[in-house]
């Protein structure tokens, strides 16, 4: 019997285990890239919060930290993402996988293809899992509803063996995972691994400051929220202060939130409001976002560096997954995989063990 462990995500990774640190903007940094790729895990580099001269810096840092390969996220209407891909096949000795939710047609996706890089992207529902398909990408993660930031409303119990069943690729599980009962519950559905945010944002490679990760780990599971209220569309995220005040905001409020945001933006990424525009209009034509959300789409990321790059717990969100209501403490990255693949090995024992003998042949 072979080790269920080593699965083709690892082995196309190139990782020692099947978990894979997301992509959260403002939180997987360097650091954390580094930490969990390092324990055995696959990193991905958040660069869809990144200028390309960001980027570039911080794929420089994680290649100092680091031997093992690791992915980088990003999105193709970000400002500067032609750039970014540029950077991402100059580093395809080490940069092994991208991410990403809408963006990269075919053409963008043979380019990676042809430079060695896999396309690994995250979908939240069954036809955009057969829509990557179609387009030639070699992995999917799914995303249930239990996920943290945008999100869905089909739980993962559901949503991953449908997704299994639509298409022939290696399919990875996220939404709602955090220890080894949840990976081998996850290759017992099928999947050939587990991706895990709000668990690796909680660990002490993690950038998010200190009080930020003290009012993450307060959270319970009913102090975790669903709202509409940030940028027209579903999110999960801890209630707090500032969630309070804005679920109680009404339209004007979200328009002038947006519009300080979008201006932040602007101002940090060295962009026009055309450019942002144009990005926006990106975001509409590749899923179902009218133009007016997609122009308020700005309004989370900034809101989220607010409290998990800021520690500005006031003003800021932090968005999460329904798992963080059960996360009580901050163990660095080696220790938190170490004990998924230690309590994951002692499942699927029990389970072996626990199966009965086939009947005996008529």
């Amino acid at each position: 019997m072979g080790d269920a462990l080593h699965t083709v995500m690892g082995e196309r990774l190139g990782c020692r285990w099947p978990i894979i640190q997301t992509a959260m903007g403002w939180v997987a940094e360097p650091s954390l890239v580094i930490g969990s790729s390092n324990a055995g895990a696959f990193g991905f580099l958040g660069a869809a919060v990144m200028t390309p001269d960001e980027a570039r810096e911080k794929l420089l840092a994680v290649r100092r930290g680091t031997d093992r390969p690791f992915g980088v996220n990003f999105h193709s209407f970000q400002p500067g993402a032609d750039r970014i891909v540029d950077l991402i096949v100059e580093n395809k000795d080490q940069v092994r996988a991208v991410s990403f939710g809408r963006g990269p047609d075919a053409r963008m996706i043979n380019r990676f293809r042809d430079a060695g890089i896999l396309c690994v992207p995250t979908v939240g529902a069954v036809k955009h899992a057969q829509k990557m398909a179609q387009l030639g990408v070699d992995m999917i993660s799914v995303q249930g509803g239990e996920g943290g930031g945008h999100t869905g409303s089909v739980p993962t119990t559901v949503l991953l063996p449908q997704v299994l069943d639509a298409v022939d690729l290696p399919v990875i599980a996220s939404g709602g995972f955090g220890d080894g009962r949840g990976l081998a519950a996850a290759l017992a559905y099928g999947a050939v691994g587990i991706a895990m945010g709000t668990r690796f944002l909680l660990t002490q490679e993690s950038p998010v400051p200190d009080a930020a990760k003290a009012e993450y780990i307060k959270a319970t599971t009913d102090g975790i929220i669903v709202t509409t209220k940030l940028d027209g569309i579903p999110q999960r995220m801890v209630r707090s202060k500032a969630m309070e005040r804005i679920e109680r905001s009404g339209p004007l409020a979200m328009w002038l939130r947006a519009f300080e945001s979008g201006n932040q933006m602007r101002r940090q990424t060295g962009s026009s409001w055309l450019a942002m525009l144009k990005a926006a209009r990106g975001m509409t034509a590749h899923g179902a976002m009218p133009l007016k959300q997609a122009i308020m789409a700005a309004n989370t990321p900034m809101m989220i560096q607010k409290a998990v790059v800021h520690g500005d717990i006031e003003n800021g969100v932090m968005a999460t997954g329904v798992v963080g209501g059960r996360i009580s403490e901050v163990p660095t990255c080696q220790a938190l995989v170490d004990r998924i693949v230690a309590e994951a090995y002692e499942r699927l024992a029990a389970l072996a063990g626990a199966a009965p003998a086939p009947a005996p042949a008529a």
